[in-house]
């Protein structure tokens, strides 16, 4: 991420920093945003109820700077808290994002992740509020994301004995793009398949039009960053409901990332890409559950909900969750 002809927070100070960052936001709305960034505090009007979450992206931890250019990290710390905000049936309203980063940070990777984040934020319909700015260690990108509830919240309690498991999105394809870069696959000169699945794991595009035409009928409604057996396996446990996946919607989904396990030289290439399917976080696919007569356009049937205990099945076998967590040495 480093830019010899940027120059650098240090040099720039505080105040020379926050300039270069508050140019690259778009103006507010002033009927929602009357006050916006660049004062002590935003001031908003909102309808309905407030929903908030917050992420962040740690440098080492969640990306690594030669895989992740500063745009591409904006849009994804954009995206999974729009994600979230949406997977509780909440329009986005606004977004605050904080920032830290050594003194010696090019000033342009700042400017680079407020053009990703902004952008992302115009493609979901809310505004950047305003943030924060600190030295640190390393880079640290820290989001808060503001939606508003004029009916009920979708909980991931509500899922019912008879609905049908659906998903809105892409499951599996960030994390063979994880496992392709781990392999020191180039996204630049790969194949059009394999840089496509790479792009998922440095810039997911959540389908936020989907998540908003399911809101009002969907029983239950998450955000599958954690994959599909982990995510569900949640709603399952929630709602005191088995899951039970169907092999061919699944295989259907498998089948762009054959490919990509084929490149990493894997012995079953149908299995590993299955797995990642099962398994693999980041793409921020929607998950629901909902009347089997409801599913609306945009969405996918994958399973079904059953009375007894909770947990997630193929063909008759429980699906272990085996997602990522952090601080259990998972790595």
């Amino acid at each position: 991420m480093n830019s010899l002809a940027s120059p650098t927070l240090e040099a720039l100070g505080e105040d020379g920093v926050l300039a270069r960052i508050l140019t690259r936001l778009p103006a507010p709305d002033p009927a929602r945003v009357p006050v916006g960034p660049g004062d002590d505090a935003a001031v908003s009007r909102i309808e309905g109820r407030l929903v908030t979450t917050a992420d962040m992206l740690v440098e080492g931890e969640d990306f690594l700077p030669a895989w992740c250019d500063p745009v591409r990290l904006g849009v994804k710390a954009a995206a999974q808290n729009l994600a979230d905000v949406h997977a509780m049936g909440a329009a986005p309203h606004g977004l605050v994002i904080s920032l830290g980063a050594p003194g010696t940070t090019p000033v342009d990777v700042l400017t680079g992740i407020m053009d990703g984040f902004a952008a992302e934020a115009r493609r979901a319909g809310a505004s950047v509020l305003g943030g924060d700015l600190s030295g640190g260690p390393c880079l640290i990108v820290s989001v808060t994301a503001l939606g508003t509830l004029t009916g009920p919240a979708v909980l991931r309690s509500g899922a019912r004995p008879g609905d049908a498991v659906v998903l809105a999105g892409t499951l599996g394809r960030a994390a063979a793009g994880l496992d392709l870069l781990l392999a020191g696959c180039a996204p630049e000169g790969a194949p059009a398949d394999l840089a496509a699945l790479i792009e998922v794991q440095r810039a997911p595009r959540p389908d936020y039009a989907a998540a908003a035409a399911i809101a009002g009928s969907a029983h239950a409604l998450i955000d599958a960053s954690d994959g599909l057996a982990g995510d569900l396996g949640r709603v399952a446990r929630a709602s005191g409901v088995a899951a039970a996946l169907d092999r061919d919607a699944l295989t259907a989904l498998a089948a762009p990332l054959v490919p990509a396990a084929r490149a990493l030289g894997d012995p079953d290439p149908a299995a590993r890409a299955l797995h990642w399917v099962l398994t693999g976080g980041e793409d921020h696919g929607f998950i629901a559950t909902v009347d089997p007569g409801r599913i609306p356009v945009g969405w996918t049937r994958i399973g079904t909900c059953r009375a007894g205990d909770s947990g997630v099945s193929l063909d008759g076998e429980p699906v272990a969750d085996t997602a990522f967590r952090h601080f259990t040495g998972d790595r």
